[in-house]
């Protein structure tokens, strides 16, 4: 009995030890598992940490830094923009004048005036209708815009419905300009630009007309470039000695020319007469046209002769403005 209580016991002991000793390695194997994932964790943290690191020195547009100088790159090209937007202002808007009043003013004084945009009711009004269309009749051209429009054009300052902007130079009627070119000559040349929108061809050809003693040029109202500043900086002063007259009716006004003994010769690229053969001793009014389409057909069609100059090279044409110049040398030169 006592053998089989010991034994007994010493088996129910060691069942027990067993369980116990089951359950304390399970947890010991546990917490260790548990050990090892937090250092693993942590080692595989340590590990990014240092790669990072190792990426921020390596990498100075790394993220950590990226932020702060993306800002102040933005800050700065924002700035920038204003700085330019600003400039481009102030250099457009020299030459404006906007609002009621200051209009009203500009156009019953004797300044030169280059553009005109207003609304249809400034322009129907009994205070600018009578000016307004004075000015259209000489030349100036006027434009009936939207209220919207002209908030764009002047960047959204209050014109009150109409805005100008002004000439570097007075123009003169068609009539006063063949009246001093046969004064001062007697087989004058003036030009006749047609279709010629680009400020510096306009300003370049007016510096040779003036340096081969033109005694003016002729601009369409429409299609063609005003006497803005930048006509006027091109041509280096010879704007300031040279008669300018601005005509509603390109067409129209050869035909006034034609009648008081003026020869209309053309520059064209298909002309079939050379310029060097040209020697037709007479008041000349030579026309050149834009780059890419030349005269107008209608205008051809005024033309007396159409003269070309031949090209040697493979180049198939020439600027107008270098254009106008070999002309003017060629025909001042006979």
């Amino acid at each position: 009995m006592k053998n089989f209580s010991k034994n007994n016991f010493t088996r129910k002991n060691n069942k027990d030890y067993k369980k116990n000793s089951d359950f304390g390695y399970h947890k010991k194997d546990a917490n260790r598992l548990e050990r090892k994932e937090k250092f693993l964790n942590n080692s595989s943290k340590n590990k990014n940490v240092e790669n990072l690191n190792k990426k921020d020195k390596n990498n100075t547009f790394s993220s950590l830094k990226r932020s702060p100088r993306f800002k102040s790159n933005s800050e700065f090209s924002n700035k920038t923009f204003d700085n330019h937007q600003e400039f481009t202002t102030k250099r457009n808007f020299d030459d404006w004048i906007w609002g009621k009043h200051s209009v009203y003013e500009a156009l019953s004084s004797d300044r030169a005036i280059n553009r005109i945009w207003c609304t249809s009711e400034i322009f129907s009004s009994d205070k600018f209708y009578i000016l307004l269309k004075d000015l259209k009749s000489k030349g100036v051209l006027i434009e009936e815009v939207t209220w919207n429009r002209l908030s764009q054009l002047t960047y959204g300052a209050s014109h009150q419905g109409v805005a100008l902007q002004l000439a570097c130079s007075k123009t003169i009627s068609l009539e006063q300009l063949i009246d001093f070119s046969k004064h001062n000559c007697a087989n004058p040349i003036i030009l006749a630009l047609d279709g010629i929108t680009d400020p510096h061809n306009v300003g370049a050809i007016i510096r040779s007309a003036e340096a081969f003693d033109c005694k003016g040029i002729i601009i369409p109202q429409r299609r063609s470039a005003g006497l803005t500043g930048t006509v006027a900086k091109v041509a280096a002063g010879a704007l300031e000695h040279l008669q300018v007259s601005r005509v509603v009716n390109l067409n129209r006004a050869l035909e006034e020319l034609k009648k008081n003994g003026f020869l209309v010769v053309g520059l064209s690229g298909d002309g079939q007469l050379s310029i060097s053969n040209f020697l037709e001793k007479a008041p000349l009014v030579v026309i050149v046209g834009s780059e890419d389409k030349g005269i107008s057909l209608l205008t051809q069609k005024k033309c007396d002769f159409l003269l070309s100059i031949p090209l040697k090279g493979k180049t198939s044409s020439l600027n107008a403005s270098v254009a106008a110049a070999i002309s003017l040398f060629h025909l001042t030169g006979k």
